[in-house]
């Protein structure tokens, strides 16, 4: 297995892949969660690879190579749909990369990720008609209902909001562009696995699995519920996802 650091554009990330790989193998863009980094979900990039799965692991804005020193996920908070939005963007400059590169000959990918990860591969589902399938782990299908439970938490807990009501209405608008529950047919159109935990308190369980029980019945894509899992993907849901994608790559 080949680990490869390298920058596409502007954006560094890990190329995972093997040397017997050809253009004719598959290709998953694996988004990490908030404060973490590229280098924290090899482990899916190891269980994909071994199924002939390239692998492309890029850092987001402000994390892992980019991130600026002594920043703290406090100061990242404020900004958390910025880095979203973003990083939505930049799964099409890397589409557009491995196109150049002559490594999607098939059209064969998928995008996934855990966490803001997860969060950011709703985002690309409600923005781009080339995936072939998905994996969102601990993800919120509607930004403007996940935008309202963060700042409850914030109310909550006592912390300042630095934004004016006009900014937070014209946030709310912006967000509502990549809300996937706006698009009632994504599921059968685009084989998405969800894996969720009940116990979460970070991205609720409510936050995604209401939507899929009105409009995932008899379609292509499947929820994965751990009745005892916090905001951590269990090593059971990191096998079933990545089966489910090279599954749906092959």
């Amino acid at each position: 297995m080949i680990v490869q650091r390298e920058v596409w554009e502007h954006i560094p990330l890990l190329h995972v892949h093997t040397s017997e790989m050809t253009v004719e193998n598959p290709t998953v863009i694996f988004i990490h969660g908030f404060g973490s980094g590229k280098e924290h979900n090899l482990h899916f990039a190891y269980q994909l690879v071994e199924k002939g799965v390239r692998v492309i692991l890029p850092d987001a804005h402000l994390h892992g190579e980019r991130a600026e020193p002594n920043t703290t996920k406090e100061q990242l908070e404020p900004i958390f749909w910025e880095i979203v939005m973003r990083t939505v963007g930049e799964v099409e400059i890397l589409y557009k990369k491995l196109q150049d590169k002559g490594l999607l000959t098939t059209k064969a990918i998928g995008i996934a990720g855990t966490s803001m990860g997860g969060i950011t591969t709703v985002g690309c589902l409600s923005k781009y008609d080339w995936i072939q399938t998905a994996g969102i782990c601990m993800g919120a299908t509607s930004y403007p209902k996940f935008a309202q439970h963060q700042l409850a938490q914030f109310e909550k807990a006592g912390i300042e909001i630095p934004f004016s009501e006009q900014q937070l209405a014209e946030t709310m608008a912006i967000l509502d562009a990549y809300d996937l529950e706006n698009k009632a047919n994504i599921l059968q159109q685009v084989p998405t696995f969800f894996w969720h935990g009940k116990e979460d308190k970070v991205v609720p369980f409510e936050m995604s699995y209401p939507f899929f029980e009105k409009h995932g019945e008899n379609s292509r894509s499947a929820y994965m519920i751990d009745e005892k899992a916090g905001h951590v993907v269990s090593r059971a849901g990191m096998l079933a996802v990545t089966d489910w994608l090279a599954q749906h790559l092959a």
